[in-house]
């Protein structure tokens, strides 16, 4: 699998020791009898993009990872915690979520179950029940499902805004996104507000002056749904670049439901991702293979959708790197699980179970352009998914069984 373009931390990270034979202080707690850790790091145990390490131990002190190995050579501590013969990896990171909704698409859900086709037009009812909401009943659900999804193991999460489409409604909920996470995303140009309906021009032109403007200060990217039904490439490429001129860097919800521009229009403003990417050509994939955009996979929208799995075998073959996330949304893809979308992954996309643990972790950090997560290497922030199993193969392996025993974020364990 490629490992992924250079990366550049989140300002936010803070600073620690890169050596394995760093000092390991007596008050550091110690995490032993690890039967399968997986490293992300290719120079450590078998040598491979995982780096497992079999019988293995982690040292963290405070938020960071300070020691990693065998477990027979674990240095000394005060505080040990037997891991029972679990299997140990890094908190997965979801990079592509929509967590600042109100309200409920199960009738639109069943009538799709029952033959109605999907289509972007279906946001319209989120935005109003959106748009109705307190602050504080949108913060509400935004950490309810943040704790679901902790539950299940993921230790970082971004999210978007999107369900406003008003300058007042992106920007409180960018506010409220950003009481929960660092990697808060810009998407007012979800869909054309029904606002506009009859001028998406003026719309555009909203969305890269007076709403950007009043967004910016609380996002750290900006994104676009270029796809038909959304906004076009020469709009997409307004948004974007208006964003980076305000200082955010692009992400795109790009060839979901047609072929189309997204993916190289995402190559050619460097985004991070490329989200979706459904419907390829040829050129897309080697767009993506020479560029450092990671192509973020999105099963759960398939699996919600009926439609078209991603075809995750050739983007790896081809070289590209490629992350896993949930979509969670509450249209086309309602679950927070990273352990389903492996499950997906595997079963439906070609991929291996290696490939979707690594994507779902590693993966979704360079989606992020973060080098601090996503794995468990010496200086690396201490989020451990500790499963009820000896591998990660497992996550595959019993899809639907709650596997994840316990969960460590920033060296406190929290589930």
């Amino acid at each position: 699998m490629n490992t992924g373009p250079a990366a550049t931390n989140n300002p936010a990270a803070s600073s620690a020791p890169t050596s394995a034979n760093s000092a390991v202080a007596k008050t550091a707690t110690a995490i032993v009898n690890i039967a399968s850790l997986v490293t992300n790091d290719p120079s450590l145990g078998d040598g491979s993009p995982l780096g497992l390490i079999q019988d293995a131990a982690v040292v963290i002190d405070g938020d960071r990872v300070v020691w990693v190995g065998e477990s027979s050579r674990t240095p000394a501590t005060d505080n040990r915690v037997d891991a029972g013969g679990r299997a140990v990896l890094p908190g997965f990171v979801d990079s592509h979520s929509h967590l600042v909704f109100a309200g409920d698409r199960t009738a639109e859900f069943n009538a799709r179950m029952s033959g109605q086709a999907y289509a972007a037009g279906g946001i319209r009812t989120t935005v109003a029940a959106t748009r109705a909401a307190s602050d504080e009943a949108l913060s509400a659900n935004v950490a309810r499902f943040m704790a679901e999804a902790l539950r299940q193991g993921t230790t970082t999460f971004e999210t978007k805004s999107g369900y406003g489409l008003t300058v007042e409604d992106e920007a409180r909920a960018l506010r409220i996104a950003a009481e929960h996470t660092d990697e808060v995303t810009y998407l007012g140009a979800h869909i054309v507000s029904p606002d506009y309906a009859d001028d998406p021009a003026a719309y555009v032109e909203l969305v890269t002056g007076e709403m950007l403007d009043a967004c910016a200060p609380h996002a750290r990217w900006v994104d676009v749904f270029c796809e038909k039904g959304a906004f076009d490439g020469d709009q997409a490429r307004a948004i974007l670049t208006a964003g980076k001129a305000k200082g955010l860097h692009p992400r795109v919800h790009a060839n979901q439901l047609t072929y189309g521009p997204g993916v190289q229009l995402a190559v050619e403003l460097d985004a991070a991702s490329a989200d979706h990417c459904t419907h390829l050509t040829d050129a897309d994939v080697d767009a993506l293979a020479s560029g450092n955009t990671v192509a973020t996979l999105l099963p759960g929208a398939e699996f919600s959708t009926r439609a078209q799995w991603p075809n995750a075998r050739r983007l790896l073959d081809a070289g590209v790197t490629v992350a896993l996330s949930t979509d969670c949304n509450p249209g086309s893809s309602f679950t927070s699980s990273v352990p389903f979308c492996i499950a997906l992954a595997v079963r439906d996309m070609g991929m291996t179970p290696d490939e979707a643990v690594w994507s779902a972790t590693a993966g979704g950090a360079a989606a992020l352009r973060r080098t601090d997560v996503g794995r468990l290497t010496v200086g690396s922030r201490a989020d451990l998914t500790v499963l009820d199993a000896p591998s990660h193969v497992h996550l595959a392996y019993r899809p639907g069984v709650p596997l994840v025993a316990e969960v460590w974020r920033k060296g406190v364990r929290t589930a």
